[in-house]
């Protein structure tokens, strides 16, 4: 099997290399791990890195796309189309827009929208271009594995829709309007593309969000240190969801 694993940044993606390359510093940073890197093998395409490794019989792809819709749909793309993969996890991090959500909650994705996408003007829906659809659900299979894996690991695994658009709302009235008309509960900037490349492509997608910030947040929260420790414990739950598909 050919599984694709992506992140939006490079921090995103670095602890998922050095758990699948043994002979790397747990804390490499990226330009050492391409340095160092034994057991993975690089691509370049579009100006952008592929890492390919072997893990347990299968092939993985690792890629991070840059951060927002455009540079995801060409990432999930390349991976689809050049590397020929199977099925797609995503894993980064996102804002709260629902009160239940706290700084360092995990939720999958139940189905992505693009809160930017807007042609009302023309009697659709917003999110809504004609042949498309407003909302897009990730697999059913792939949570199912993704909520065994929280059980096992006692920790909740929360279930919602992720709105996406190339912007950080930081503003609260447009947050309160996005968690309104979509009923959303957390917003990033690249998850519904990656869901429109998989759906027109009948790949099987899964994606994990971490809460970055949330309305609970407070003065002291470090958003480079939370990335940091985040992206460990989200590449610790990928590569658990990644032995439950190859079992």
């Amino acid at each position: 099997m050919r599984i694709a694993i992506m992140g939006a940044m490079v921090e995103e993606i670095e602890p998922i290399l050095t758990k699948l390359d043994p002979t790397l510093a747990p804390e490499s940073e990226l330009s050492q791990i391409i340095a160092h890197m034994q057991h993975i093998k690089l691509h370049t395409i579009a100006g952008n890195h592929y890492f390919e490794a072997k893990y347990k019989g299968h092939e993985v792809f690792i890629a991070y796309s840059k951060i927002g819709k455009v540079f995801a749909s060409l990432t999930a793309s390349v991976l689809i189309e050049h590397f020929k993969v199977q099925k797609l996890l995503f894993s980064g991090v996102a804002g709260a827009i629902n009160e239940d959500l706290h700084i360092g909650d995990l939720i999958a994705a139940k189905r992505l929208c693009q809160h930017d996408l807007d042609i009302t003007a023309f009697g659709h829906p917003y999110g809504y271009v004609p042949e498309g659809k407003v909302y897009i659900e990730s697999d059913a299979t792939l949570r199912f594995l993704a909520q065994e894996v929280a059980k096992e690991r006692g920790i909740e695994l929360k279930e919602g829709t992720i709105a996406t658009g190339d912007q950080f709302i930081a503003d609260p009235k447009k947050k309160e309007w996005i968690r309104k008309t979509f009923q959303a509960d957390a917003i990033e900037m690249e998850g519904a593309a990656v869901a429109v490349v998989c759906d027109a492509y009948d790949i099987p997608f899964f994606i994990l969000r971490s809460i970055s910030d949330a309305a609970d947040m407070d003065a002291s929260f470090d958003f480079d240190e939370f990335l940091k420790s985040s992206s460990k414990i989200s590449a610790d739950f990928i590569i658990a969801l990644l032995d439950k598909i190859v079992a």
